[in-house]
């Protein structure tokens, strides 16, 4: 089903068709939908990478979009789920296996790189996101601060959520596996009279585990309501609320750059203590307006809240003399936050001269608040160790806990922003933009009684050109400059100097004659001043690195081959260095846990089977090795993944499937956190699902 867009000439054609009614009618499409293209390429065009409904072979930009069709075969429940298979993205530390953090061409996303809807939604300890309401994920490579602001010059994800439709349809889904896996899934929507529409996504989770001593719970319920007072405008209001309870999983110790020294279930912690709780609730309000003769408005606002707390058993960034006695350390945090957003825009089409334009201009305001509030056992008095070799459970807590850190973080900015698409001519594409924003930052370290205020301006331009050689292949070239403010502050109390970035690109892109293969190919060069890294002294705190670069090249395929066959491939060579800090000892580095080389391949083959259909199909992961902290003193090694996948659509309202990942049981580790530990990924999983249509 199409989901109408406002600003789209669908939109607009179809407001006319429904007259005085106030009623928008749903569009049955073969193939092709919003969020999705044929098979793995994804929509066209409509895309937060402009914020217009320009075609993404014109745009100066790659730009990869996982559509639903490809979230669905890989059976993913996560966001995480998804990143393998697009170029150029690497796993961090998660914080235990809580939130997502990922770094797109050598630099994180966690604060300043991800969108929900087009709004910020990843400032702040949230929850990791779950897929069960997103139509598709959008991975925007290089800076996007000059329509987004506060952002990462490496790339930006904006995930998109599902729509109410007008036409009913329901969807519930059981899934059982191994490692302790079970998950419950409803998709309902449908019309509220003629001129309301709802959805309601819902999740229960038990999640499975890389240990039998771990085990995790979630909860998510995202409601959603259309209204369409006129056949003009277009009002949404959107909300997620997420609940997880999940123990903060450090993984196991490397000793002298041994990192399968332990086995990969080995769990360090308490089982019976150190139950985390993450919470996120968002609500989203959009109204968009369809002026005529090529104009359109939008305004909106976002509000989400995060809370982070409980209790937990911190590993110690040493181990003992005797290389198996690892001290650990009690521990109570709480990490909340507050993000509220406004925007406003108006997009319009005009021609100079016989030169066409895309006109869009708006204003975002923001606030944030972060706290942050934790207290800890002392090593010295309560070492609380344990014997890595042979771990013995069941410790009570034997000293009280005193206050390690304990800060506040109000921010607050105002940015306006101008794009301009200019067509030259039919081969030549022009989108220059820049954005000027105001920022000011309070934080305050209440243990240090310190308060650091500070306020910045920032101007982030960004200009491309592309030149059609056909409708289905053009090249293209781009530069573009990023700043994002750095929260928190170091060990002595004192607010980080915010990041800046500037990058240069350029591509290719290509269109099969039948638009159902996409190819896009890009070379790049990042540099970033004031980067965070684990401070050296101290590694319950950050310090600026100073600048670091990253340069490579990426290329992804993705689409239909034929009747039968879809698939996703992605390769990407990323080459990144520290390139000045104060301390010598870091200059020429990489940057810890991204890999030089990696890529992915996932194809599947569909046919008819009785009265429905079958898809039989595979992937695999590539991994190069990386380094595991800021000094370079020990390596991550390189790894290689095997997944099988399987459905069987009995007919249209029955649908089975069969996962297995991980297929050869490779252990293998997907990040490092400070100089001690490492992060085993899971070992094989089989998961059987079921999903009934009504």
């Amino acid at each position: 089903m199409l989901t109408l867009t406002p600003g789209s000439d669908l939109f607009a054609q179809e407001a006319a068709d429904a007259g005085t009614s106030g009623t928008l009618r749903t569009i049955e499409i073969q193939e092709r939908s919003e969020g999705s293209a044929s098979g793995y390429a994804g929509p066209r065009g409509g895309t937060a990478a402009t914020r217009t409904e320009t075609p993404l072979i014109e745009v100066p930009q790659a730009v990869r979009v996982v559509p639903r069709q490809l979230i669905e075969d890989l059976g993913a429940t996560r966001l995480g789920d998804t990143i393998d298979y697009v170029s150029g993205i690497a796993r961090l530390n998660d914080f235990g296996g809580t939130w997502d953090n990922f770094a797109i061409r050598g630099f994180s996303n966690t604060e300043g790189g991800s969108l929900l809807n087009g709004f910020p939604s990843g400032r702040g300890y949230g929850p990791q996101r779950d897929v069960a309401s997103v139509e598709r994920v959008e991975f925007l490579k290089g800076p996007a601060a000059a329509l987004y602001g506060s952002s990462e010059p490496g790339g930006t994800i904006n995930v998109v959520t599902k729509k109410p439709q007008f036409t009913a349809a329901h969807t519930v889904g059981v899934e059982v596996g191994t490692r302790g896996f079970r998950r419950a899934t409803l998709d309902t929507t449908g019309p509220i009279g003629t001129s309301f529409a709802y959805r309601l996504n819902a999740v229960a989770e038990d999640g499975a585990s890389r240990s039998s001593l771990i085990d995790s719970r979630k909860q998510v319920l995202a409601p959603a309501v259309t209204w369409t007072p006129d056949s003009r405008t277009v009002v949404q209001y959107e909300a997620e609320l997420v609940r997880i309870r999940a123990p903060l999983d450090r993984g196991v110790i490397q000793i002298n750059g041994n990192t399968g020294v332990l086995p990969r279930d080995r769990f360090l912690g308490e089982p019976d203590r150190g139950n985390m709780h993450i919470e996120g609730d968002t609500h989203q309000l959009t109204v968009d307006r369809e002026l005529g003769t090529g104009w359109r408005a939008r305004v909106g606002t976002s509000y989400r809240e995060t809370r982070y707390f409980g209790d937990a058993v911190d590993l110690n960034s040493t181990l003992r003399a005797d290389n198996r006695t690892l001290n650990r350390r009690d521990s109570w945090r709480s990490l909340p936050s507050r993000d509220t957003s406004v925007q406003a825009e108006v997009e319009g089409k005009f021609a100079t001269g016989g030169i066409g334009h895309t006109l869009l201009a708006g204003v975002e305001s923001w606030r944030l608040f972060m706290g942050q509030y934790g207290d800890y056992s002392n090593v010295a008095t309560a070492p609380y160790a344990i014997d890595i070799y042979n771990p013995v459970y069941g410790r009570a807590r034997t000293a009280p806990l005193s206050p390690l850190f304990n800060t506040r973080d109000s921010q607050r900015a105002t940015g306006v922003f101008v794009q301009d698409q200019i067509d030259l001519s039919p081969h030549w594409k022009l989108l220059a933009g820049v954005r000027f924003d105001r920022f000011h930052q309070d934080y305050e370290d209440l243990l240090a009684r310190k308060t650091t205020t500070q306020n910045h301006s920032a101007t982030s331009p960004r200009v491309g050109i592309t030149y059609l050689v056909s409708d289905r292949l053009s090249f293209y070239a781009s530069a573009g400059k990023s700043f994002r403010p750095n929260s928190g502050g170091d060990e002595n109390g004192n607010a980080f100097a915010p990041q800046s970035g500037r990058a240069l690109e350029a591509g290719a892109k290509w269109l099969s004659a039948d638009e159902r293969l996409t190819a896009t190919m890009a070379v790049f060069d990042i540099r970033k001043n004031n980067v965070l890294t684990r401070s050296p002294t101290n590694p319950n705190f950050n310090v600026a690195a100073g600048q670091a670069r990253s340069r490579g090249f990426e290329a992804d395929v993705a689409g239909q081959l034929d009747a039968h066959w879809r698939l996703t491939g992605n390769l990407a060579y990323t080459d990144t260095e520290v390139t000045r800090d104060n301390n010598p000892a870091m200059l020429g580095r990489r940057v810890a846990n991204i890999p030089r080389v990696s890529g992915g391949l996932f194809a599947i083959r569909e046919d008819r089977l009785l009265d429905g259909r079958y898809g039989v199909g595979g992937g695999l992961v590539h991994v190069g090795e990386r380094t595991g902290n800021a000094t370079d003193t020990y390596r991550l090694p390189a790894y290689t993944t095997v997944r099988l996948t399987a459905y069987w659509q009995i007919n249209p309202r029955v649908r089975l499937t069969l996962d297995v990942n991980n297929l050869f049981d490779k252990t293998f580790y997907v990040a490092s956190w400070n100089n001690l530990t490492v992060l085993p990924g899971m070992g094989r999983q089989v998961v059987a699902g079921l999903q009934a249509k009504f």
